[in-house]
């Protein structure tokens, strides 16, 4: 019976019922579709964990980042306006929130580079830098980006998202400021008629720096090409989730007085523990939600783990292999891996093992902007090689050696010996010119 109940559903998501009621029925299949993916990856747990290690990081990493961000923003005299975006965040953790808000605040103004020192500054950086790190690394998971962005990199980009990122931050609060100082602005916030306009766009202002901030890091943080259209997607589902998941925390949290008898002074610990993890866990709602708008293939199958027949794998090295020899001979073009998945019509997450192990292999090597290369000079590169990577080398988990039966050992070297008259001493630079003449 739930087995008959299943394929109901699925038959129901999956298939065309909804969507042969025009764009309703379109809309509904697309929302529907989108919740049971997301529902069943939480549901696997890996979304959890990484919320779960992002509230860790947070706890460690908070005051040296707001530290670094205070830091740059002093140069516009705009440091103090942190404190209300953090009133804000803590709302639905109720007084509360505001007594923590201070305590960070009071913290992050104590904080003085000449009592740091230059390893405590660096020290400082290094956490903020970690924090982000983490979060790129939630977010290829969700990509299925196998492959990190570089140190230098990181480096780089990390540091002018935590610097310059608070720059213009600080640029656009002050030009903010200043407007609305302007006497024009005020006589039409004291408008009769306009007023409820400001007044309703001062309510949305906030949901929508949320929604801006959630399509920015989406857009920008994996370690891919994310399409913009696809950012502002999940940057629309990741506010509206918060807004809506802070309401109902708030009203939590002022229903909550047994659990205030109970925890004493922990309870302010754990609803601050609460809500950052609700927080982190919406963050990577949206991000999955734009990686399946932008990637709906992916949406039914979700995490299943590939299954790539023996055949399929010796193909899939000599392809690689055959597609990044003919990228490094044409001086006007290169090859990443994931234009070479795109290429091959073949999943990131499924070829990434492969690569990787041509590249252990020596067979294979990629530059610092992620191009590969061939690992050796491909003259030097036999085909029996490549093949041996997915054919010959592998590990049985055991220390001993397997033990075949004779008459199966015997058969194994016959299929042996048939590949490698097959392949004889050709090698990949023989085989592109093949190619090229054909």
């Amino acid at each position: 019976m739930i087995a008959d109940l299943k394929q109901k559903l699925d038959d129901l998501i999956w298939g065309d019922v909804l969507e042969q009621h025009g764009l309703p029925g379109r809309i509904l299949a697309g929302v529907l579709r989108n919740l049971y993916a997301v529902i069943r990856d939480i549901l696997s747990g890996q979304l959890n964990l990484r919320a779960m290690s992002l509230v860790y990081t947070t706890l460690l990493s908070i005051v040296p980042l707001i530290a670094v961000s205070f830091s740059a923003l002093k140069a516009f005299g705009v440091h103090e306006e942190i404190q209300p975006h953090l009133y804000r965040f803590l709302e639905p953790l109720g007084p509360k929130g505001i007594e923590i808000t201070d305590y960070i605040m009071n913290l992050v103004n104590n904080v003085n580079s000449n009592v740091l020192g230059g390893i405590g500054f660096i020290f400082f950086i290094y956490t903020a830098i970690s924090m982000v790190q983490k979060i790129e690394d939630a977010f290829n998971y969700v990509w299925y980006v196998s492959k990190s962005r570089s140190f230098a990199t990181r480096l780089a980009e990390y540091s002018s998202v935590l610097i310059v990122g608070a720059l213009a931050v600080g640029l656009a609060i002050r030009t903010l400021v200043d407007f609305s100082k302007e006497k024009l602005v005020v006589q039409m916030h004291e408008n009769v008629v306009l007023a409820p306009v400001f007044g309703l766009t001062d309510f949305l202002m906030p949901y929508l720096i949320t929604i801006g901030i959630f399509t920015s890091l989406y857009k920008f943080m994996p370690n891919t090409f994310v399409k913009l259209r696809s950012a502002i997607v999940g940057g629309i589902a990741g506010g509206f989730l918060w807004a809506t998941t802070g309401t109902f925390f708030a009203s939590f949290i002022a229903g909550s007085a047994n659990r205030q008898a109970i925890y004493a002074s922990l309870a302010v610990a754990i609803s601050g523990l609460l809500w950052l993890y609700l927080n982190w866990i919406i963050l990577l709602i949206g991000s999955q939600i734009a990686f399946y708008f932008q990637n709906p293939a992916y949406m039914q199958i979700g995490r299943r783990d590939p299954r790539l027949s023996n055949s399929m794998r010796e193909r899939l090295a000599l392809n690689v292999m055959l597609i990044v020899g003919a990228a490094f001979r044409d001086s006007n073009k290169s090859i990443t891996q994931q234009a070479l998945s795109e290429e091959l019509r073949i999943p990131s997450i499924t070829a990434a093992p492969l690569i990787d192990a041509l590249r252990e292999n020596g067979l294979l090597s990629w530059t610092e902007q992620d191009e590969l290369l061939p690992g050796k000079e491909m003259s030097r590169i036999t085909l029996r090689e490549i093949v041996d990577v997915v054919r010959v080398q592998g590990e049985t988990g055991s220390y001993r050696d397997p033990k075949w039966a004779g008459v199966i050992d015997k058969l194994g070297g016959s299929i042996d010996s048939a590949v490698d008259s097959t392949l004889g001493d050709e090698t990949l630079s023989g085989l592109l010119d093949k190619t090229s003449n054909a």
